[in-house]
Parts: C-alpha cells; structure tokens; sequence
C-alpha cells in the first residue's frame, strides 16, 4: 500500500517527495482538528481520522509559530491567528513584549493500523482523545464508536527550528516566514530549497524517513 500525505497543500507533499522519494502521494482530505493546547494530539487525531477514511497509510502534520516570551502564542492556533489578527500584528505584539525569541516547531503524525516497536519518538495511543475533544465532539464521541474507540496507536515525529521575530523582510515563503529569522535570515528571503533543508517540516521528515526506511 501506499503512503498518503493528507494535505490540501501540494507544497507539502513535494517537500515530502524530497525526503521520501517515490513513497507517498498526497491524498486531500481536510480533517477535523481538536482543540488542544499542544500539537501532538491535533496530529494524532487526524493521522487517525484520516487512516480510517484512506485504510492505507497516511501521515498528517500540525505546526505552528511558538513565541517564548507570550507563553508560546499562537502555538496551534497559528493559522487561526494569521486569518483574524494577521502576522504583522503578531509581530508588533512580539517586539513590543520585547518577546523576540521564538521557535517554528512541527508534528508529523503516522498511522498504519499496526503497532509500534519501541523506538525513542512518542506513540500517541489515544488515552488523552477525550480531554482533547471540545465539548461538541465528546457528545458526538459518545455515541460514535469510531471516536470514541481512539485505539489507534499514531506514531509522532517532532522537528523544531530556533529563530527570532523581526519587522518583515522578504518576499517569498508563507504565513509568519516575513517576521521569522533563523541564522540572519527570515524564511521569506530564503529560497525554496534552502528554507526546506532547515525548517521545522523538513526536519520532522527527515527523522520519519530514516525510520520508516525499516518500517
């Protein structure tokens, strides 16, 4: 069977094909996402929606523009953030707070239906699903077998660059790339390859790849 990207980003699954060769392929299924505070359960819940809706293998990511100085905001409501406040804003909060370092970090997500080995990345077994869930989805769970089974095993990846927040500089890339710098750059002034080899995407890849290898 084949590995499927779920995304309605081809982006993503053209960064994938550079760490997976001809393994995967994009499927575009737009999940449903839990409100959670953290990444890792908002991957694994659409690594695990998106399995049962495929039956084949699937990865799905979540990332997100965490700033250490305002608790780490946006976090996983990055994109939610971009849309209504939108990344200048977010920008001028930072520098205002004098709250300039910050981190792009990533969650890749992997479900196949079986389980997994022990190896040193984090297994999400769905204990934590219910907790997870707004108060809409724990009545749905309720009566939804398929929710609320959450037996699952979804294996995670994690991938995290450093950086600090700028006054926007360049012109390609997207969302908070403009006011994100890493190593004297932002990710706006990077070109494809070059933000792609380092990004927090990319190095979630790269370690899922190596152990997928022997999957």
């Amino acid at each position: 069977m084949s590995l499927r990207y779920v995304t309605t980003n081809e982006g993503k699954t053209r960064e994938a094909l550079s760490y997976l060769d001809d393994d995967v392929t994009q499927l575009d299924y737009d999940y449903a996402e839990p409100q959670a505070d953290e990444l890792e359960p908002i991957a694994a819940a659409g690594a695990r929606e998106a399995y049962r809706v495929a039956g084949e293998p699937v990865i799905v990511d979540d990332a997100g523009l965490f700033i250490e100085g305002l608790d780490g905001f946006p976090g996983p409501y990055s994109a939610y953030v971009e849309h209504t406040l939108g990344v200048e804003r977010v920008g001028e909060i930072a520098r205002d707070a004098g709250a300039t370092r910050a981190a792009f970090r990533c969650v890749l997500a992997y479900c196949d239906g079986e389980p997994f080995a022990a190896t040193p990345e984090p297994v999400d077994r769905g204990e934590r699903r219910g907790q997870d869930l707004s108060a809409d989805d724990r009545d749905r769970a309720a009566t939804d077998d398929t929710v609320a089974e959450g037996e699952l095993p979804v294996k995670l990846f994690v991938g995290s660059v450093p950086g600090r927040i700028v006054e926007p500089r360049g012109d390609d890339g997207f969302g908070y790339d403009p006011i994100f710098e890493h190593d004297g750059q932002t990710f706006a002034e990077m070109a494809a390859d070059q933000k792609n080899a380092i990004s927090h995407r990319g190095r979630a890849l790269a370690t899922f790849a190596d152990w997928y290898a022997d999957r």
